[in-house]
């Protein structure tokens, strides 16, 4: 046997003598490379292995190096991130991906974590220190090597500090945001001493208002008469200024401010000094009145029993921690000076402080007027007592937050027998009043009657608030009007979802709610509607302060 082996290689074998194979036909033939023949001897096949050894060795060389450089990669990966290396092995080397299995790993993590409720988080918080930040998290978790379930829960526990305590600044904000509500700005204090004193020295703010000329126009019921009960000279000049300049006839209009003892000298230098040519106006202080007995006694009953219901409801609110337990935003407002002001109050008493007048329109001291109100003074109440709108800004018998389960306490007996759960409640601070029509009901003494029901129930029937009792006293004599005359809760933070289209279609824009125009704690878009009608330019203004 003899072999050729060329310079390329071993292209091809060649047996001679012996070896060779007879094909069917009788002749020699040849047997190429890699076959065999039945009856090939030994040493030929240890050649052609030794010829495929070489190549599959090299091969496999190959392989167990990726293979172990891929093992190494793994091991160290999963040391950081899997609750389970070995588990992390099988599975990548049998197919899985690195971002399949790291989602599968954390997944499963997440749900334990939050199957496991909040016993898991109290035991990462009690045994270490959570990290303040997500770069603090990540720095532990690599310098710790601590697996995906670890991951998730301190993740988890990060989570829900945090939102404790952001719910906790958040119930604080409100608090401080209320507060700030309750205060006098220094501006505003300012402007009342500096009129006083202006009172006492100059001979012009004393002067009379109206003049006498004017006089008979207080009384004369064909003109339109407004009444304003309030102690902020600011405010009332808001209130004047916006009314006369939406009038289509302001020689028409006569104003009735009726203040305190402490604010009546500023309040009636500041007309007398700044003059109204276009209207009559005139300036009662509550010391000025004579009262009859049974309404003095009544007044000073009606002052009491609110006291003790705003009382009440701070007691309350103390026991419940309101810095901790966060309840109701609404329920800040029952805190506030109105809650026992007397000229909050004193509305009910309209009929005696005006005995001479049959049809008033009344305004709060927070309201802007921004079109004609001339309508309202020939409207026909129906026989009724009262006009006034509910607040339907959001479609027919919408009220959000103003329903008389809002207001009253439906889990009483005497309030479930009498009133309607779901019904709304009609706005204060800009009402069309029929005194003479007044007069003929019984409306102040049901007032005082109901007054007297909550103290005996525990003040548990309503909340604080001149509206409540209101609501149940003049139950049957209230005129429903359009509610575009009367826009109210500018004084709330909710008001940023009223659509500015309906803000400009109101008559009278009321700023009800702790954020008053005067105060810094109210959106500047809403507060200067009411900056338009004030005159920094004015001396007193001026000097003490008082910016837009």
């Amino acid at each position: 046997m003899k072999f050729y082996i060329s310079a390329t290689g071993i292209k091809k074998l060649t047996i001679s003598s012996s070896a060779a194979v007879k094909n069917g036909g009788g002749g020699v033939g040849l047997l190429p490379v890699g076959m065999k023949g039945k009856g090939s001897p030994p040493g030929t096949r240890r050649i052609f292995h030794r010829m495929l050894l070489l190549p599959a060795v090299l091969v496999l060389g190959l392989l167990l190096s990726l293979l172990f450089f891929r093992i190494t990669f793994i091991m160290l990966e999963s040391a950081a991130f899997c609750s389970s290396p070995i588990g992390c092995l099988g599975w990548r080397i049998f197919g899985g991906s690195d971002q399949t299995l790291l989602r599968e790993e954390l997944m499963q993590a997440l749900m334990e974590a939050t199957n496991d409720g909040d016993n898991g988080i109290g035991r990462v918080e009690s045994s270490i220190s959570l990290p303040s930040s997500f770069n603090d998290l990540v720095k532990d978790m690599t310098s710790n090597g601590q697996d995906i379930k670890a991951f998730a829960f301190k993740t988890k526990a990060m989570i829900m500090k945090m939102e404790q305590l952001v719910e906790s600044a958040r119930q604080r904000e409100s608090i401080f945001w209320h507060l700030a509500s309750h205060g006098v700005p220094n501006g505003i204090h300012c402007l009342s001493l500096k009129l006083a004193e202006e009172y006492a020295e100059n001979a012009a703010a004393r002067s009379r208002l109206p003049s006498p000329q004017y006089a008979s126009r207080l009384t004369d019921p064909s003109f339109h008469h407004v009444v304003l009960l309030t102690d902020n000279v600011l405010a009332a000049s808001v209130v004047v200024s916006s009314t006369i300049k939406s009038s289509s006839v302001p020689e028409r209009l006569v104003f009735h401010i009726v203040t305190d003892k402490k604010t009546y000298t500023g309040m009636h230098a500041w007309f007398a000094v700044n003059s109204i040519d276009s209207a009559v106006l005139e300036v009662r202080g509550l010391h000025q009145h004579d009262w009859s007995h049974e309404v003095n006694i009544g007044i000073k009953e009606m002052m009491e029993i609110h006291r003790l219901i705003c009382n009440h409801k701070l007691d309350s609110m103390k026991r419940d921690n309101i810095a901790k337990e966060y309840a109701h935003e609404k329920d800040f407002q029952y805190l506030r000076p109105s809650c026992t002001s007397l000229l909050n109050h004193l509305r009910i008493y309209i009929p005696e402080l005006f005995p001479d007048l049959n049809k008033i329109v009344f305004l709060d001291d927070d309201t802007v007027v921004q079109h004609d109100l001339s309508f309202l003074w020939e409207l026909d109440l129906n026989g009724k007592v009262v006009g006034a709108a509910l607040d339907s800004s959001c479609g027919d018998d919408c009220c959000p937050g103003r329903k008389y389960k809002d207001y009253f306490n439906f889990t009483s007996p005497i309030i479930s027998s009498k009133l309607d759960y779901d019904r709304c409640g009609w706005l204060y601070g800009m009402n069309v009043f029929d005194l003479e029509a007044w007069r003929k009901t019984n409306i102040t003494s049901t007032y005082h009657h109901w007054l007297k029901l909550n103290l005996n129930s525990g003040f548990e029937l309503w909340n604080p608030g001149a509206l409540p009792p209101s609501l149940i006293a003049f139950e049957g004599y209230v005129h429903r009007i359009d509610p575009s005359w009367h826009i109210a809760g500018l004084g709330y933070r909710s008001i940023i979802n009223v659509a500015e289209s309906i803000l400009d279609d109101g008559a009278v824009i009321h700023f009800s709610g702790p954020a008053k125009p005067w105060l810094e704690i109210g959106a500047p878009e809403i507060r200067s509607l009411w900056n338009r009608h004030v005159n920094f330019s004015n001396e007193f203004i001026s000097k003490c302060g008082i910016v837009g």
